[in-house]
C-alpha cells in the first residue's frame, strides 16, 4: 500500500518535473516499478484497485539523468527516515548545472550553501559556478563563513558571496543581466539561534517577487516553510498563495507537506517552465 503511494507520487512529481524541463523519468519509474512488482508478488494476494501510471510524452532532454538517489530519499521521507531538506537537495541536484548562479536566501548555518556550491562546481577542475548567499541575522552569516573556512580552499571560497542583509533585497546583489539557475529559503529561525528572529511574511511575500524577477526559464524556487512557531502558518499561507497565484502556462508549483505531523516543515517548489 505504502510503495503504491510513494509510486503515485513519485509518477506526479516526475511528470511535473518532464514536463517542466524535459527530464527522461521514464526509465527510473519502470526500474522502480520493478522492484516494487517483484516485492508484491512474493506476498500474499490480496484483493486492490489497479492505479494507471502517469507519464510524459516531453521529448528526451540533452542530459541524460540517472536520477541518482532519488528514490531512496523519497522513500525515506515517506516512513520518516529522511529530512525535508535532503529531499529538498536532491530536487536541487536534478535542475542544478555545473556553472551555474544559484541563491541561498536564507544561509542560516551554511549547510545549504555548501551544498549549493558542490552542485555548481565542476569536480574535474574545480572550477564552475558561484553561490550568493545571504540572511540578516550576522551570526549566520559568521556560521556560513566558518563552515565554508572548514571545507573549501581559499580559491573555491571566493566563489561564495556573503551578505548581511534581508532575503528581499536579493536583486541588489545579484549582476546585471544574470542568470540565476535557483532560489532556495528556509523559513523560520536560525537553527540554534534566537528563536524570537524569524523570517516575516510581508519580507518573504517581496523575497519571492525578486526571486520570480531574477529566475531564468528552467529555473528552480525552493522553500522549505517551518510552521512550529509563531507566523509560521501565516507565512506558509503566504508562500502558497503566492505560488498559487503564478501563471499555469509558465510554471509549475507544487507542495509535499505531511498529514498527521502539523508541525513538520512544509516542502514547496516553484518550476519556471523553459521556453
Amino acid at each position: 500500500m505504502a510503495a503504491g503511494l510513494f509510486r503515485a507520487e513519485m509518477s506526479m512529481l516526475s511528470s511535473t518535473l518532464a514536463r517542466s524541463f524535459s527530464i527522461p523519468f521514464r526509465k527510473t519509474l519502470s526500474s522502480f516499478d520493478s522492484r516494487i512488482a517483484t516485492q508484491r508478488n512474493s506476498l500474499p494476494r490480496t484483493r486492490h484497485s489497479r492505479v494507471a501510471s502517469l507519464s510524459s510524452s516531453s521529448p528526451s532532454h540533452p542530459r541524460n539523468f540517472s536520477l541518482p538517489g532519488i528514490e531512496d530519499v523519497f522513500v525515506g521521507y515517506l516512513f520518516g527516515r529522511k529530512k525535508a531538506t535532503e529531499v529538498a537537495h536532491v530536487v536541487w541536484e536534478q535542475v542544478i548545472q555545473k556553472g551555474d548562479m544559484v541563491i541561498d536566501a536564507t544561509c542560516g548555518n551554511g549547510n545549504d550553501t555548501l551544498a549549493m556550491f558542490k552542485m555548481v562546481t565542476d569536480d574535474s577542475d574545480g572550477c564552475g559556478g558561484c553561490v550568493y548567499a545571504m540572511d540578516i541575522q550576522k551570526d549566520a552569516i559568521e556560521s556560513t563563513s566558518c563552515l565554508l573556512d572548514q571545507t573549501l580552499g581559499s580559491e573555491e571560497k571566493e566563489r561564495v558571496k556573503l551578505f548581511n542583509m534581508c532575503h528581499s533585497k536579493m536583486e541588489e546583489i545579484v549582476p546585471e543581466n544574470s542568470s540565476v539557475r535557483m532560489v532556495a529559503f528556509n523559513l523560520g529561525y536560525l537553527p540554534g539561534g534566537n528563536k524570537s528572529i524569524i523570517t516575516a511574511s510581508n519580507t518573504t511575500l517581496l523575497a519571492l517577487k525578486a526571486a520570480e524577477r531574477v529566475l531564468m526559464p528552467g529555473g528552480l524556487i525552493s522553500l522549505v516553510v517551518y510552521i512550529g512557531h509563531p507566523g509560521g502558518r501565516e507565512e506558509l499561507e503566504v508562500v502558497e498563495a503566492f505560488g498559487s497565484s503564478l501563471p499555469v502556462s509558465d510554471w509549475v508549483c507544487c507542495k509535499l507537506q505531511m498529514l498527521n505531523r502539523p508541525l513538520a516543515p512544509v516542502l514547496v517548489f516553484m518550476f519556471k517552465r523553459e521556453k
